[in-house]
């Protein structure tokens, strides 16, 4: 049986709940994905993977279904603690060759800084598989300038969640990139 996965498309998600599982749950829920049977998988995009609006994704899925997906999730009981979960995406300009995705969960983040780091994350790693070699040092902004240049990373993205904790309640925040085979 083959499972490599045609299609893709990114989610997030926020619950609160004074039980931490109930409080995932109602991520899934807000997500889009509680009903299917995540299974989580490492960070590889196949080639010639498309990704595809969430609406669409979730058309060609079937309640139950046992669905791969890289999910970052993060979870907090504190007052005013932001917590944030993000996924990234960096896809190379040859459709032949697979791609990255990664996973990145923090605390006191902003949505653009948790989702600069995945987003630069799977970039890093698609670029280490394609021979471009980078000064890990340098700020994200230029990172991304010279992989542009380099004309072999051809897409980055990211989608991040982020929330607030509440006094007596879980905070959850996921966000993911969903397979559909």
């Amino acid at each position: 049986m083959n499972f490599v996965p045609k299609e893709l498309f990114l989610t997030k998600g926020v619950g609160t709940h004074k039980e931490k599982l109930v409080s995932f749950e109602m991520a899934l829920r807000k997500a889009g994905i509680a009903g299917f049977n995540l299974v989580k998988v490492s960070s590889i995009c196949p080639p010639d993977c498309k990704v595809i609006s969430k609406k669409r994704g979730l058309e060609k899925l079937n309640v139950g279904q046992i669905v791969f997906c890289v999910l970052s999730e993060n979870a907090v009981n504190e007052k005013n603690r932001l917590v944030t979960a993000s996924a990234g995406i960096a896809l190379p300009q040859n459709k032949e060759k697979h791609g990255y995705l990664s996973e990145h969960h923090s605390f006191g983040e902003t949505d653009q800084e948790a989702g600069d780091y995945a987003e630069d994350m799977a970039a890093e790693m698609l670029a280490t598989t394609l021979g471009i070699s980078i000064d890990s040092s340098l700020h994200w902004d230029k990172r991304k300038e010279i992989w542009k240049m380099e004309n072999q990373i051809v897409k980055t993205q990211h989608i991040t969640q982020s929330a607030i904790g509440k006094k007596d309640l879980w905070t959850t925040v996921v966000a993911g990139a969903i397979l559909i085979l």
